[in-house]
């Protein structure tokens, strides 16, 4: 499928290069084969205007008429050079002089003095192509005579000729370099379709899989109380409970879901105003007193006096939500008699005030393999025991995802059998967006 679509992509900006190269090139031709033709047409009226100018000029029982052999007795010289050839031709058109080759036919008068181009038929031979200006001669209201001058079309059929070969070879070259690069850019913008593709793919089967499991069990609970003729109360009771437990936890499911879904979507929208910091990490502590007196697990927290008063521009519920989650997982992973703090520090970052709070455990640590994957969904370093215990391995995606959308940082470190950090970077004032 994504070759697919990396081909026609390639094949489509090859398409649209190659079209817009064909026009480029057309207009290319038309500008300089017209450039051609009036260079032509200019030449062929300044050698009319010079010829006018010598032209000897009689008038013997007073009525004027020209001397061909004085008037054009040193011309054929100059024209033959330039490769222009002059004819003249009497006022009722016959031709008196001419410097083309003898034994070409006559071309009939057409008086024209804007250029046209005519054949003249050789016999065995290429038609004789000229591009040609006829220009009638006066003196005063009396007409003397036609003069055509002539000049071989090749003058713009070669330089044309060339040009057209050199477009062909350049569009051909430039439409071959740009269906390799249209290849590679393809290639590089289905990179992360692809990622996107195969994290949906993962996403919907890990989300599938975590859905099924407690329904399948729900549905069991239902059948077996509903198969009993003679429904025993506490039996009744224990297969609601398991139910209620299994929808709290599908409850949660659906909502952590539902929370990414909208962080994917950019819908989430959240007001952030001035905390204190210090209050809410006692809050947040206090809550999780119960779950650590019940491990036998010390739980602290290192406040600094200067900073008891300390505050930042977030939302409250979504910051307590992450460190209820990363209190909760250092409490799960830690063994009785351990230790996990909560510490609140002040530090700079790129010149801008940043609040850092970091969940300190003594717990099991984490593989070094594992971490750069933490922050993935439905990611568990340890299936089987998170399963156990109720975790979907959302946690840390959400974490991330509120830390973001606050333009702020969370990393973890840690070692096998000597605990783990959790680090968050939250700046006091709201950031500009990124355009």
């Amino acid at each position: 499928m994504f070759q697919t679509t990396r081909r026609r992509l390639a094949l489509w900006y090859t398409a649209v290069t190659a079209v817009l190269l064909i026009f480029f090139a057309t207009g290319v031709y038309v500008y300089v084969r017209n450039t051609l033709v009036e260079r032509v047409d200019d030449t062929l009226n300044h050698v009319v205007e010079v010829v006018q100018r010598s032209l000897v000029i009689e008038a013997p029982q007073g009525y004027p008429k020209i001397n061909v052999e004085d008037s054009f007795r040193d011309n054929p010289v100059v024209v033959e050079d330039d490769h222009i050839d002059l004819e003249w031709f009497s006022p009722n058109g016959a031709r008196l002089w001419s410097t083309l080759t003898e034994g070409l036919p006559i071309v009939p008068l057409h008086p024209n003095i804007f250029g046209e181009t005519i054949q003249i038929p050789r016999e065995a031979l290429e038609p004789l192509i000229l591009r040609q200006i006829t220009q009638p001669i006066r003196q005063g209201k009396n007409l003397l005579g036609y003069l055509r001058v002539s000049e071989p079309w090749f003058e713009v059929t070669i330089p044309t000729r060339e040009l057209v070969i050199d477009l062909l070879a350049g569009t051909t070259i430039m439409v071959g370099i740009v269906a390799a690069i249209g290849w590679f850019l393809s290639g590089l913008a289905m990179t992360p379709i692809r990622d996107s593709y195969q994290r949906l793919k993962q996403f919907t089967a890990d989300a599938s899989h975590e859905l099924r499991n407690p329904i399948a069990v729900i549905q069991t609970n239902v059948q077996v109380a509903l198969a009993d003729p003679e429904p025993n109360a506490k039996e009744q009771q224990q297969h609601l409970q398991v139910i209620e437990r299994l929808t709290r936890r599908l409850g949660r499911l659906v909502e952590d879901l539902l929370f990414l879904a909208r962080q994917d979507s950019n819908t989430i929208q959240l007001s952030h105003h001035q905390v204190v910091l210090a209050q809410l990490l006692s809050e947040t502590l206090e809550e999780q007193l119960t779950i650590a007196n019940d491990k036998q697990i010390t739980l602290d927290l290192d406040i600094p006096t200067a900073l008891s008063q300390t505050t930042a521009q977030i939302n409250r519920d979504q910051i307590s939500r992450v460190l209820t989650n990363l209190i909760g997982n250092a409490l799960q992973h830690t063994p009785p008699q351990g230790h996990v703090s909560l510490a609140l520090a002040q530090v700079k970052r790129s010149g801008q005030p940043y609040v850092q709070i970091k969940v300190t455990d003594t717990g099991r640590g984490i593989p070094a393999e594992a971490i750069p994957q933490l922050f993935e969904r439905f990611y568990r370093v340890d299936p089987a025991r998170s399963k156990s215990s109720g975790g979907t391995g959302l946690g840390l995606a959400i974490a991330k995802a509120i830390i973001d959308n606050h333009q702020g940082h969370i990393q973890v470190e840690s070692q096998i059998n000597q605990g783990t950090i959790v680090t968050i970077m939250l700046p006091q004032q709201a950031l500009e967006s990124p355009t």
